[in-house]
């Protein structure tokens, strides 16, 4: 079963004789090559001699394919002891056979449907294109020089990326508090001003467009996409730090998406932190106390037998 939607990525969830294969195998090799087939045929047949122009290649078949491949066969031969793998080889070529077959009699059955997927190939094709230009520009400059960074990045001394940390800070506003609290010494602020571009629902080309996608780019020096390369990064310590509203909220979870989809490593190497500023600062007399939010507040207010 398979279906597209208007995603930039690829689901896919597999199973051998109903065990989940999270890993992928040769069946879902044998279902890509068997769907890549009959979608190339069919541009090939039916796509205008500029359209053929977008060079069309799995990559772009995959963008927004949701499906699921379910394969039964005797004695199957898995990777590594979990099964998370399927490793028979003799399934590709008969899942990538099928596939090509009942596709090919689907698009010839729904030309409207197969119209219409043949269209999000090519979009892909040309957005691919675009994003490998932008990459191309980003190439020729050198992240690690300081006359390349960010002008509203406030950098530390520190040149040690292990003691660096850079706080990624909601607005000039608190970008210049942050700068005043700041140990200038290994702190690095870079202010963002308001809400990311949601990369979950943009291409590479229109996200390396983004001002504010861009300084965080450069600021951190590893590269996004193919020319990223974790040994430049400049800080081992990302901290999100936005205010403790709905909004601020909002921010994080755009920064994450981008972490997640475009610099992974930086997520799976433990160098992204979300800071939690206090919502309340409470202040009588001598005493001075931070207050992560209400919950924490009321607490406070009973335990010193104060009035709210």
């Amino acid at each position: 079963a398979l279906a597209y939607n208007e995603g930039y990525s690829e689901q896919m969830f597999s199973f051998v004789n109903n065990i989940r294969t999270p890993e992928g195998g040769t069946h879902e090799t044998g279902f890509r090559m068997g769907l890549s087939r009959a979608i190339l045929n069919y541009i090939q047949q039916n796509a205008s001699a500029r359209e053929k122009e977008a060079g069309v290649i799995q990559e772009d078949i995959k963008e927004g394919l949701v499906a699921v491949v379910s394969t039964k066969i005797l004695e199957p031969q898995f990777e590594g002891q979990t099964k998370a793998k399927l490793g028979s080889s003799f399934v590709r070529p008969i899942v990538a056979k099928l596939v090509y077959e009942k596709m090919a009699q689907f698009f010839e059955e729904n030309p409207s449907v197969a119209k219409a997927i043949m269209q999000k190939a090519l979009l892909a094709a040309k957005g691919r294109e675009a994003a490998k230009k932008a990459r191309e520009l980003t190439r020729k400059k050198d992240n690690l020089s300081v006359g390349t960074l960010p002008g509203k990045l406030a950098d530390c001394q520190s040149k040690d990326p292990k003691e660096s940390e850079i706080y990624l800070v909601e607005g000039d506003s608190a970008g210049g508090s942050a700068k005043q609290g700041r140990d200038r010494t290994y702190q690095a602020i870079l202010p963002l001003r308001g809400k990311i571009l949601n990369v979950e629902k943009s291409h590479l080309s229109k996200i390396l467009k983004s001002e504010e996608i861009k300084n965080m780019i450069t600021a951190f020096g590893c590269g996004v996409g193919e020319e990223f390369n974790l040994e430049k990064l400049r800080y081992h310590k990302i901290i999100i730090m936005t205010d403790a509203d709905v909004d601020g909220s909002h921010i994080q979870t755009l920064l994450m998406t981008f972490f997640y989809r475009y610099l992974k490593p930086l997520i799976a190497n433990g160098h992204v932190y979300i800071a939690q500023p206090p919502l309340y600062r409470f202040k009588k007399k001598k005493i001075e106390k931070y207050l992560k939010d209400e919950k924490e507040l009321n607490h406070f207010l009973i335990e010193h037998g104060i009035d709210s």
